[in-house]
């Protein structure tokens, strides 16, 4: 037998498969197993429709002159992007930390930043599915937004990135057992305190200039301004966003420890 048919026996030659098809499987695996993950699916689904649901057919808070419907959507849109991007990446990545599955995924064929590169278009999967379903049940509810399509993808682009690298951080710096706690803490801490369903206007002064600066008051309140008053570009929710985007990634990537 020549050397060509003995090569040729074997082909195609055996090795790692394309960077992009590594990455899709990857992203693929990811977004199945945070959709079958039910706390997952209480945060990033069921907790922003009941809100949305509830508070808008109850008059439960006081959200100012407007329908209600109006006034929430923007904030439960914001809820739904942070409890994907930052809770739900949070806890799943902390518990892949600790359980050693990121330190395997890092020996593998794909490299860390395309390990990362997945779970960021897992991100963005989960949310274009959230926005879906929460944008069909507040049309059901009476919803009339307004403004720039351009404006809110943009808000929630980089909503997504500062979310993503604070939840990175969080996982990659603190025990399992500490990012399932403190991730949640500071979803309810942000759900309360940041524009989602209370307006900012009902805190004290000093507080709503602390809490203006958080990513989810600048998100909820730049969608808010674009779907519910048609405003133009939230410039100064936009830098607000850029700032939070660049310092958490910043932070996780340097500080991520991986075992």
């Amino acid at each position: 037998m020549t050397t060509a048919t003995a090569t040729g026996t074997y082909a195609p030659k055996p090795g790692a498969a394309p960077l992009t098809r590594m990455i899709a499987a990857q992203a693929a695996l990811e977004t199945r197993m945070l959709l079958r993950n039910g706390e997952q699916l209480l945060l990033t689904v069921v907790i922003p429709t009941l809100l949305l649901v509830l508070f808008s057919s109850v008059d439960i808070v006081d959200t100012g002159s407007g329908r209600a419907v109006d006034f929430l959507t923007p904030g439960v849109l914001a809820l739904a992007v942070m409890s994907t991007a930052f809770t739900g990446q949070a806890i799943a990545t902390g518990f892949e930390r600790r359980y050693g599955v990121l330190k395997r995924l890092a020996a593998s064929p794909l490299p860390r930043w395309g390990l990362m590169t997945a779970k960021t278009v897992s991100v963005l999967v989960t949310e274009v599915l959230q926005v879906v379903l929460l944008t069909v049940i507040a049309f059901a509810l009476g919803w009339s937004p307004h403004g720039n399509p351009f404006a809110v993808l943009l808000l929630m682009v980089l909503g997504t990135a500062a979310f993503s690298g604070l939840g990175l951080l969080m996982a990659g710096t603190l025990k399992a057992e500490a990012t399932l706690a403190a991730a949640n803490l500071v979803f309810l801490l942000l759900l309360v305190g940041g524009g989602v369903v209370v307006p900012l206007d009902k805190f004290p002064p000093v507080a709503q200039d602390v809490l203006g600066l958080l990513p989810i008051s600048a998100l909820s309140g730049g969608l808010r301004d674009v779907l519910q008053h048609g405003a133009g570009m939230p410039w100064g929710d936009l830098a607000i966003l850029v700032v939070w985007a660049v310092a958490g990634l910043a932070a996780a990537g340097k500080f991520f420890r991986w075992e």
